[in-house]
């Protein structure tokens, strides 16, 4: 009957039918995946942002070395000649000599750089690839003369020895006292590693490093510079005129600051590398101009066994005077060989100073590490022994005018 009643009420052309209720889901198989493989690229992205592992997985090699145990100051060696460097691939290498040493190469994950450190009896760990190196490793390093300050190790006169006698370069003296001589000297080194390498690699041993007390590191590049026979001097900030629109750096030496104060700045500078022969100003016209400041300089510069080399770039330094007053070798710069810096104006300087070699018997230029000045230099180097002018270290330039 219901049936039938339904059938009657149903409107006419219309037929009801029965549903049955499924279950779907609320995505499709498609955007599922997409979901998926969405969660797997962000957590890639997440490994590869947060994740400080510059090898990236690969394998790392750790290498037993059957020494002595090591000490703690030795691990804080090795530490520093890896560069802090970790994770990094440690290779064994055959011993680099007899005697119960090893080399292992390290390999700074980030860079590819290499870098060989010698292992052996003791717990000494040395860098072969020109890196640092603790003082008493350095080439030619006397020992005897330095001494400790609250800034680092400082020149220091002892045993009769003085660092411009020990850390002068090799020369002929004899002949260059027969001879008119001509020293050159590069300075602003330090700052800027590129420009520097170019000064140390492509002059001869001849030729004389000034660097300043910045960059990076100073004490490497001037450690490099006496692998190559360089003589090497340091430069002292000193306040020019326009002091503080011309800033020449941090602990620049002050015609305001009292002696004290200009000594202690003075002492930080001279811990910043080793092995030079003496000092030289960088800028400073007012500084060395000026007697009440330049005195307790000098007499502490000439007391350490140290030369001073002025840079020419002032008439009124008076840093000849004091320098002959404390019987320090002392030498002036007659120019600046680079002070415009076109190959002809550099050409026609060098040409002036054979013409004062000549004149006088010594002569003195001062250049920049521009790629120009190198590369007229040793144009110009090659040209000397032809016109009987012989190239010296500034050392020899100053005996000679000392002794003449």
């Amino acid at each position: 009957m219901a049936e039938a009643a339904d059938e009657l009420s149903t409107p006419l052309g219309q037929n009801t039918v029965s549903k049955t209720r499924r279950f779907r889901l609320p995505f499709t198989a498609m955007q599922a995946l997409a979901v998926l493989l969405g969660l797997v690229l962000v957590g890639f992205v997440g490994v590869a942002l947060f994740n400080d592992n510059p090898l990236g997985g690969e394998p790392i090699a750790h290498v037993a070395l059957r020494n002595a145990p090591p000490s703690p100051a030795a691990d804080d060696k090795h530490a520093a000649a890896a560069g802090q460097a970790e994770p990094a691939k440690a290779i064994a290498k055959p011993p680099a000599a007899a005697g119960d040493t090893k080399t292992v190469t390290i390999i700074d994950g980030s860079s590819g750089k290499r870098q060989d450190v010698v292992v052996g009896a003791g717990d000494t760990a040395e860098k072969t690839d020109g890196g640092d190196a603790p003082a008493a490793m350095m080439s030619g390093i006397d020992q005897r003369l330095l001494e400790k300050s609250r800034y680092g190790m400082i020149p220091v006169v002892a045993d009769g020895l003085k660092p411009f006698t020990v850390y002068a370069a090799d020369a002929d003296r004899a002949k260059a006292a027969r001879m008119p001589v001509v020293a050159i000297v590069v300075e602003g080194l330090g700052v800027g590693a590129a420009k520097t390498a170019d000064a140390i690699i492509k002059l001869p041993p001849a030729v004389t490093l000034a660097f300043t007390p910045y960059g990076a590191d100073p004490g490497k590049l001037a450690e490099r510079a006496r692998t190559e026979r360089h003589e090497i001097l340091l430069q002292i900030p000193m306040e020019p005129f326009d002091y503080p629109d011309n800033d020449p750096g941090p602990q620049t030496l002050l015609t305001t600051l009292g002696a004290e104060q200009n000594l202690d700045r003075f002492y930080w500078h001279l811990s910043r590398l080793q092995g030079y022969a003496g000092i030289a100003n960088f800028m400073g016209a007012r500084f060395v101009a000026s007697d009440p400041v330049m005195q307790p300089i000098i007499r502490d510069a000439a007391k350490r066994g140290l030369g001073y080399f002025d840079d020419g770039s002032t008439p009124r330094s008076v840093a000849q005077t004091m320098a002959a007053g404390q019987s320090m070798p002392f030498a002036r710069a007659d120019f600046a060989i680079d002070a415009v810096p076109t190959s002809a104006e550099i050409d026609r300087a060098l040409v002036k100073l054979e013409t004062l070699a000549k004149e006088r018997g010594t002569a003195v230029g001062v250049a920049s590490a521009l790629p120009v000045s190198i590369d007229r230099l040793n144009a110009w180097i090659k040209t000397l022994d032809s016109k009987g002018i012989m190239l010296v270290p500034l050392t020899t330039a100053m005996l000679k005018s000392k002794s003449g």
